[in-house]
């Protein structure tokens, strides 16, 4: 297994659907919580700029694949309300994650991989 990866994704939110993206992010993280492979969700929103982001730690790059193949539907319920404006990668995916990276980079979304140098977490005990 490969090591924590921690995905920072950025958003636009399309004007008039903020109540849908709330309402869409609700079950997204819901979902997750229930479901998902994350130890740590987080969503911040803007409500003046519509503009959110949102912070994911996977233990994984194999956690990460397999949040794709299990919270397709909502990532795409999500997205109908918001404009996927860059994703901030830190730690060190593998090549199959870096492969699905690529359909971002090609609709034209940023996407920085910025490797792991130093650091330490603490215990939830």
């Amino acid at each position: 297994m490969s090591q924590r990866i921690i995905q920072l994704s950025s958003f636009d939110i399309r004007p008039g659907k903020l109540e849908q993206f709330k309402e869409a992010i609700r079950k997204a993280v819901a979902f997750a919580e229930a479901q998902g492979p994350q130890l740590v969700v987080e969503t911040f929103i803007d409500e003046d700029s519509l503009r959110a982001h949102s912070l994911q730690v996977m233990p994984s790059s194999e956690a990460i694949l397999a949040h794709w193949k299990i919270a397709d539907p909502h990532i795409r319920e999500v997205m109908e309300s918001c404009i996927m404006r860059r994703l901030d990668v830190y730690g060190e995916p593998n090549e199959e994650v870096m492969l699905g990276l690529l359909s971002l980079i090609e609709q034209g979304i940023p996407v920085t991989v910025t490797p792991a140098f130093v650091g330490f977490r603490r215990g939830h005990h």
